[in-house]
């Protein structure tokens, strides 16, 4: 196989470990503090990176990778867990999916600034117009207001998009897996602390959905998508596979219905389809 197709393919992977992430964050949010949630599934998920660490031996990064891993940790790490777990205290996760689905033109505006990229010109209008269709269905869905939640949505597209990028420039030279174990293991020294001082909840009272939600936005969201993400990325562009999250709306929209019951308004998916082809449109005809 060529290295574009396998890139879609670990790109896929990604996606459809990340879709479920807002319906799962909304199970959680529902019992848990919202910043107990979005920096405890890094904690967590830290748990694993450090056995993988261990098992294949690997040695740690140089020092000159130290100011990138930051980098990442602040846009995957921080800023996306915590912000969409606030806003899911507010928002449907359906809502969520589709303002989340700026993702693939924000990720390929970082691929450019970061890893140096070049989409074609089609690329750019159509991601434009997709882009106009998301920020019309916020404002639509909100009364013609957007709520505050949706610009905590908004940051946590910029924090992943640069995380995404950043992330995939260190996965050339370190390793999709490598990046995002180390990336969990510089963290946990300020994670682990952090989230002792702001209090644990109370375990026994906390239902198993709940802890469900969390278990998956821990060991699947934050850890094995990432793994397949960035080796997606890595092998067949940020730009071109991260248009591949243009099916997460539709996948987290039917997620929502399926787990959470949530209403799914037909205007939701006219919007979601309207973004997909209009990023689909622009890597087709660029």
């Amino acid at each position: 196989m060529k290295k574009a197709p396998i890139g879609s393919v670990y790109g896929f992977l990604g996606v459809l470990g990340f879709s479920l992430t807002l319906p799962a964050t909304r199970l959680a949010v529902a019992e848990l503090d919202p910043i107990f949630v979005g920096l405890g599934r890094s904690v967590l998920a830290a748990g694993l990176a450090i056995a993988l660490l261990f098992v294949r031996q690997q040695p740690l990064p140089a020092k000159r990778f130290l100011p990138q891993f930051a980098l990442v940790a602040s846009g995957i790490v921080l800023g996306f867990p915590v912000l969409t777990a606030w806003s899911m205290q507010w928002l449907p996760a359906s809502h969520g999916a589709v303002v989340i689905g700026l993702l693939p033109l924000a990720t390929a505006l970082a691929a450019v600034w970061r890893a140096g990229e070049h989409p074609s010109p089609s690329f750019w209008l159509f991601s434009g117009l997709g882009s106009i269709l998301v920020i019309a269905f916020a404002l639509s869905s909100g009364s013609g207001n957007l709520h505050w939640a949706d610009g905590a949505l908004f940051g946590a597209v910029i924090a992943a998009a640069l995380g995404y990028a950043e992330g995939t420039v260190l996965s050339k030279q370190l390793g999709s897996w490598q990046v995002i174990c180390w990336t969990l293991v510089f963290s946990l020294p300020l994670l682990l602390p952090l989230l002792i001082f702001l209090g644990l909840p109370d375990f026994a009272s906390v239902s198993p959905s709940a802890w469900l939600g969390f278990l998956y936005v821990s060991w699947v969201s934050m850890f094995l998508a990432y793994i397949a993400w960035y080796k997606g990325l890595s092998t067949g562009g940020i730009a071109l596979v991260g248009q591949l999250q243009l099916l997460q709306p539709f996948l987290t929209i039917f997620a929502a219905a399926l787990l959470l019951k949530e209403p799914v308004e037909f205007t939701t998916f006219l919007y979601a389809g309207g973004v997909c082809c209009c990023v689909l449109l622009g890597r087709k005809i660029g």
